[in-house]
């Protein structure tokens, strides 16, 4: 599974400044809204969705990342996008840390294996302090491409 194919380059945010949790699952689910990667109607269904797995323990994974995630109707493949927020969101990591990277991922409810399978990519990836440090710098949605292109060439 490639970063690259999951990730839509127009719904990267590479400035997020929000101040809780749910601020950033909003703008993460409303960008992916702009790129008409999930229908308007649904939108706050999937943001409800996402929070909801959030009660049942933060995905705030620790060293600054987050990887909120949910299975939604909705949507027919998996749907994924990246946020950096250079100023830290609380997001009650297991570390208690602030978190500056966030990766949001949507996939359907009858494709249990596909959603592991980019939860597997995702953290594997986001355990490369170096990949993590070039994210955290990037300027704009096109450096975050081209970092997740890079990452899928080390795959081959």
């Amino acid at each position: 599974m490639k970063f690259s194919e999951i990730v839509d380059k127009g719904a990267i945010i590479t400035d997020l400044k929000v101040d809780t949790k749910e601020q950033a699952v909003r703008q993460m689910v409303a960008s992916l809204r702009h790129t008409g990667q999930i229908a308007a109607e649904n939108e706050e269904s999937i943001v409800s969705a996402i929070l909801k797995r959030e009660e049942l323990g933060s995905t705030g994974i620790g060293k600054g990342i987050a990887v909120p995630h949910t299975k939604h109707p909705s949507v027919e493949g998996l749907v994924a996008t990246i946020a950096v927020a250079p100023e830290g969101v609380d997001f009650a990591s297991l570390d208690g840390e602030d978190v500056y990277i966030l990766f949001l991922l949507i996939s359907p409810p009858d494709r249990p294996g596909d959603h592991l399978r980019a939860l597997e990519t995702i953290s594997r990836h986001l355990r490369s302090e170096n990949f993590c440090n070039f994210i955290r710098q990037s300027q704009t949605p096109e450096h975050v491409m081209e970092l997740l292109r890079e990452v899928d060439q080390d795959e081959l």
